[in-house]
């Protein structure tokens, strides 16, 4: 499978992870999903500071802070047949501050939240109980697999 993620950066941070790991853990969370079947996928990644993502938090779903990670699922007619999940938006402060609260090494939560999105990008959510345990083993299965600890496990909440 060929992924792709256009990456456009209107952050301030020093800490954003190399386009080829952002592609890798992007990947790695299309690979790991069952019914997900395509050759080609295609995501935009467009990485703020806390005013904007704030503000994008603000107009989307009401909440007026910024969050780490909003995913925007492509809403595109099936016939069209484009490669297109949809569009996330990071937060990298938020994501730097939530890797020291949760001991986390950076590459660990950055991975994490573009896994989590993405996987929202595929209609994955954690709405009731039982939806937020699914994503939460199938994100544990990925992240895994890439190397990081269980993002969910004791020490790291």
């Amino acid at each position: 499978m060929h992924v792709q993620v256009d990456i456009e950066v209107a952050s301030t941070s020093r800490q954003i992870p190399d386009s080829a790991l952002i592609e890798q853990w992007i990947g790695a969370a299309l690979a790991q999903v069952e019914d997900f079947n395509r050759d080609d996928a295609e995501v935009s990644l467009y990485i703020v500071d806390e005013s904007e993502g704030q503000e994008l938090n603000q107009q989307y779903r009401e909440k007026n802070y910024p969050t780490n990670v909003l995913s925007f699922p492509a809403d595109l007619p099936e016939e069209l047949n484009l490669p297109l999940l949809g569009d996330l938006v990071v937060c990298a402060p938020v994501v730097e501050r939530e890797a020291v609260e949760q001991n986390k090494p950076l590459a660990a939560h950055w991975a994490h939240m573009l896994v989590h999105g993405t996987l929202h990008l595929l209609g994955f959510d954690h709405i009731d109980d039982d939806e937020a345990e699914a994503m939460e083993a199938l994100e544990t299965r990925i992240l895994t697999s890439l190397g990081f600890d269980a993002p969910y496990s004791s020490e790291n909440i």
